[in-house]
């Protein structure tokens, strides 16, 4: 058919109404990509798409999908009203200043009430000191109130966990995206790096560090960690993270962007294998104690398999396959804590399975030395002796047997923590001891730092990440019939030994510590366990999870 005035015919196309307005307003095809369109993308631009949890998506199976936030009702009506009335869900946080609320959209204020519903949680149960992060929380929404890049960066690291539970793609893509702004603002804020904004500097360094999935990047933001807080000594007592800093401060010519990597001779390596024994033994020694326990069993299954393909596997050389063997462990610290908490609410038997995780991030620094003890280790130290802590208030003759047994099962992680403090402070000594004799290296200054980030931000291209949500998962069961595959799906570790449905070897493991158990036989079906009403952690609240945190699914 010809077209008007005769000339040639004009092609069919579809035309679509559901394009994003910015795309709109300049009148060009929107690819629809949700939760933010390429073009806006390409131009730096806030896609509309952004303001709505219920964005109208393309009906072609092909289409990208919205993100997996986990909404409810209950959630949606609570921010709804937030969004409506601009009151912070959660005072008991005691956030302030407050961000402006009202100028958020409904995605952000979703992610921001995942990781602050579950802070409330743990502050309520007393038991935010036993995470890696839920006491930091309050500190980082604070600074967030008058730095965008550090609200990035807590969107960012919401939408890792809600992506680790969920296992979805576009929420994968979300947590990328507001990683990739908080990285811009990164670069831009240590470029007029001040007193003044030094606490937002090292908020975002330290949010985007936990969520970093490969080493170089990794290693980028813990230098500029470094360097961020022997820049803030002269101010640190005016810090917010004054605490932080105190417990954190590095230890001198300690580099992680060209590292050298660490001579392991034959004693020392059969060092490492006796303290994979004894950790092995540890969990050995409480397995039988979960019986009813189910969640947690296949936890300490779990703990167990990565001992097991550690062990058979070969000792690692360079940082960066340190760093890629120990990043399943540092996964679940972050991750695990908040379910087995959330689901149990401070019962001790969850506080030694998770004394235990924490403490093999510990007993594994001298098997690791390059990336161990800023990676995992000295993030455990703090939660592990506050655990301790609390349970060691249970080593009296009024609770019951099981609640004792529980105390005196938690001796090997005070023991990994005592060690790792030892370990430490004999480095730390040894490095000041030295430092005078050697020529000092040129300071790795901020002016460095932002090159890192700006290479590290030109890595990364739309659609990949920089959550722990999404390196291979580290909970893939392999059946008996695969174990003679020369490497292993977890990890890729090499794996030599068979390994059961649960990942745990069947090599046998010689323990060179005795802790010997003080019942005569743990096998015995216990009562349930219920704690008493007067313990300062309200033990005695009803089990289950808090309003707004769903639970972590235990194969993810």
């Amino acid at each position: 058919m010809a077209g008007p005035g005769g000339g040639p015919s004009r092609r069919s196309h579809t035309k679509s109404r559901k394009g994003c307005k910015t795309c709109k307003r300049r009148h060009i095809r929107c690819d629809e990509t949700f939760p933010q369109c390429r073009n806006c993308t390409k131009h730096q631009v806030r896609c509309d798409y952004m303001d709505s949890p219920t964005a109208v998506l393309p009906e072609s199976p092909q289409s990208p999908q919205q993100p997996n936030l986990l909404w409810t009702p209950e959630i949606e009506a609570t921010i709804e009203l937030w969004r409506h009335t601009g009151e912070f869900p959660f005072p008991e946080l005691r956030v302030y200043p407050h961000p402006q609320w009202r100028a958020l959209t409904m995605v952000d204020l979703r992610l921001i009430h995942h990781l602050s519903s579950i802070s409330n949680e743990m502050f309520r149960n007393g038991t935010s000191k036993s995470t890696l992060w839920t006491d930091m929380m309050p500190k980082f929404l604070s600074i967030a109130a008058s730095h965008s890049f550090v609200m990035h960066s807590i969107l960012a690291f919401s939408a890792s966990h809600l992506a680790w539970i969920s296992q979805s793609t576009e929420t994968r893509n979300l947590a990328f995206h507001h990683a990739s702004l908080a990285l811009k603002g990164l670069h831009d804020g240590i470029t007029n790096f001040t007193k003044h904004n030094s606490d937002a500097i090292l908020a975002s360094s330290l949010l985007l560090a936990w969520q970093a999935t490969d080493w170089r990047g990794w290693a980028s933001l813990v230098t500029g960690t470094k360097t961020v807080i022997q820049s803030m000594q002269p101010w640190r007592h005016e810090s917010l993270f004054a605490d932080y800093i105190a417990e954190h401060t590095p230890m001198p010519n300690r580099h992680f962007m060209n590292p050298i990597s660490t001579m392991v001779s034959q004693e020392a390596r059969r060092e490492h294998m006796n303290a994979l024994a004894d950790i092995h033994a540890s969990l050995q020694r409480l397995q039988p104690y979960l019986v009813r326990n189910e969640q947690e069993s296949k936890w300490v299954d779990q703990l167990k398999g990565y001992l097991d393909r550690l062990r058979s596997s070969s000792q690692p050389q360079s940082p960066e396959e340190q760093f890629n063997q120990l990043y399943a462990l540092r996964k679940w610290l972050f991750w695990v804590p908040i379910s087995l908490l959330a689901a149990k609410r401070g019962d001790v038997t969850v506080l030694v399975i998770l004394a235990h995780f924490y403490a093999t991030a510990l007993a594994l620094e001298p098997m690791f030395p390059d990336v161990a003890s800023v990676f995992v280790a000295d993030l455990s130290l703090r939660p592990l002796e506050e655990i301790t802590q609390l349970v060691q208030g249970f080593q009296d003759p009024r609770y019951g047997s099981h609640v004792q047994t529980m105390a005196y099962l938690i001796r090997f992680p005070m023991d990994m923590a005592a060690s790792y403090k030892a370990r430490r402070d004999w480095a730390r000594q040894q490095s000041v001891a030295v430092a005078p004799m050697q020529q000092q290296p040129p300071a790795y200054a901020l002016e460095s730092i932002n090159q890192d980030l700006e290479n590290h931000i030109a890595q990364y291209s739309y659609g990949q990440s920089l959550s722990p949500a999404f390196a291979p998962s580290p909970l893939t069961f392999v059946s008996p019939g695969m174990a003679s595959t020369p490497t292993s799906p977890y990890l890729e570790v090499p794996r030599s030994a068979p390994v059961d449905a649960y990942g745990t070897s069947s090599t046998s493991y010689t323990s060179s510590n005795s802790y010997a158990s003080p019942l005569g036989s743990p096998a015995a079906l216990l009562p349930p366990y219920s704690a008493p009403q007067e313990h300062a952690m309200a033990f005695g609240m009803q089990s289950g999870y808090p309003s707004g945190f769903v639970a972590t699914p235990i194969w993810t």
